[in-house]
């Protein structure tokens, strides 16, 4: 959507609206904590299943044993970030009238600052969070995934969630039985399984966000519809300060969109531990316990490549064998062979089975012939996204961000300055994959950290001949492993 003002304005960037922090006790006491609030924390991932987060209390009124603070408490507040008026879910609503309030599950860190003046810090979490520890999923579901998990949310004996649910359809189907887990491992057992109904990704993400709970795929946070390019939700720019851009812009705009701090986190480029991981290569073999028979099936990154969205692929015609996050060069003395030809790298063995539930389906409700293949995909998928590149950076608080979105990270370096460009690999798009929403006295900021599935720009189809040995000939001693015969009397020392 577009940004549209109202008549509430920031006076700076990090500018917010908090106007309460409700804490209520088991017997319905309250007390609004704000004053004495030090910090607020928010903490929402796309791998984690809910929403947590802390507040730190300085208490000067002995606050904690006249409201018998102990862990069953709820706090409630409303954070949105001023002149935003997106509508409800541009806001951190955890108001009593119109939202949820958090639960508080745990005090820490106690301690005395000064004589008169206690810290300590409550942990908060949402309701489903606590609910999912409390009961347990034991009931066999048929049909599209995407239904059961929306049973299980809405179950008044699981779950019993009113929150809103933003789910992607699933492409596949079956029977499956959830053998007494929590709700949480009860989805994302499912998710594991879920395959999108428009794109050709494997394996969901079910997460909670400040505006509620999503069960969808990699593609759809960064396509709509599997295939069409989508919005980034904010742009962010690194660059030199003195450096003038030469655009027009509202200081406080600039503001928002510019990172104070950054670091990548992990880059896709340890090799060594995404080679052992079976990002590059996977031999997956399938063995059917119905049939007593066995498949093989071999993974290779840069075959499967192009037949799935990436961060910066989609919408670029003829991209998308040319953005891998790792060239295709060879990489060994036969001068042929690159990271996708050793499927060995990572070896598998998978069980399935057919008429598991009378139906001749295996483990994603598709011919079992498929598993392999799929899981192959699925392991290298979410590999690439979780020790793929990731980018931490801290930005202007901005409540309309939430993990999930996609957003345009533009690095201006030493180098692509002189060439008045942004760096060619690891500018360009990116998910928000965790944030951590951060609110003291004074302002509010953002803690993002985002991950890409590929590059900005392409490596090229790279040399034939990286390591140069057929230009250089090599003596018959150098063709072979070299070996060398040592005959030494040994000296043996009492």
């Amino acid at each position: 959507p577009t940004k549209t003002t109202n008549e509430e304005k920031p006076e700076f960037a990090g500018d917010y609206i908090l106007r309460y922090v409700i804490l209520s006790n088991h017997i319905g006491n309250k007390v609004d904590i704000k004053n004495i609030m030090i910090e607020l924390n928010i903490y929402e991932s796309i791998y984690k299943n809910a929403v947590t987060g802390s507040i730190v209390i300085a208490d000067a009124t002995n606050q904690i044993a006249r409201m018998s603070i102990q862990g069953l408490e709820r706090i409630a507040f409303h954070l949105k970030t001023p002149g935003v008026s997106y509508g409800k879910e541009d806001v951190i609503d955890a108001s009593e009238k119109t939202g949820e309030p958090f639960h508080i599950y745990k005090i820490s860190d106690r301690k005395q600052a000064t004589p008169g003046l206690t810290i300590y810090t409550l942990h908060f979490a949402s309701r489903e969070f606590m609910r999912n520890m409390r009961t347990k999923v034991s009931q066999a579901y048929d049909g599209k995934f995407d239904r059961a998990v929306i049973d299980i949310m809405k179950d008044k004996d699981y779950l019993d969630s009113r929150k809103k649910l933003r789910f992607e359809t699933t492409g596949n189907k079956d029977k499956i039985v959830i053998p007494n887990l929590s709700p949480f491992d009860a989805i994302n057992m499912i998710a594991r399984r879920s395959m999108p109904e428009k794109s050709n990704g494997v394996g969901y993400y079910f997460y909670e966000t400040t505006r509620g709970f999503n069960f969808r795929s990699w593609e759809s946070m960064i396509t709509s519809q599997g295939q069409f390019a989508k919005v980034p939700k904010q742009q962010f720019y690194n660059q030199p300060l003195k450096m003038a851009s030469g655009v027009k812009q509202d200081k406080i705009e600039k503001e928002f969109e510019s990172v104070e701090a950054y670091e990548f986190v992990n880059n896709f480029h340890d090799v060594a531990i995404n080679t052992i991981l079976g990002t590059y290569g996977h031999k997956v073999i399938t063995h059917n316990l119905y049939t007593k028979s066995y498949d093989i099936d071999d993974y290779g990154y840069h075959d499967e490549f192009s037949k799935t969205a990436h961060t910066d692929t989609i919408g670029k015609t003829g991209s998308y064998t040319t953005k891998f996050a790792v060239a295709h060069t060879p990489v060994d003395y036969d001068n042929a062979k690159n990271l996708s030809d050793y499927p060995e790298s990572r070896v598998s063995l998978q069980p399935t089975s057919s008429f598991l539930h009378d139906e001749d389906v295996g483990r994603y409700g598709l011919d079992t012939k498929v598993d392999g293949k799929k899981t192959g995909q699925g392991v290298s998928q979410y590999n690439q996204i979780v020790h793929g590149t990731a980018l931490k950076m801290t930005v202007k608080g901005q409540s309309y961000i939430q993990a999930g979105d996609l957003i345009e990270f533009n690095l201006v370096t030493e180098q692509s300055v002189r060439n008045a460009d942004n760096d060619p690999r690891f500018s360009g798009n990116y998910v928000i994959t965790k944030i951590r929403h951060k609110v003291d006295k004074t302002q509010y900021k953002m803690i993002l950290e985002s991950a890409k599935d590929s590059v900005a720009t392409s490596y090229g189809s790279g040399s034939t001949n990286p390591m140069g040995y057929q230009d250089n000939p090599k003596t018959a001693s150098q063709e072979t492993l070299q070996l060398e015969v040592i005959n030494n009397d040994w000296d043996f020392y009492i």
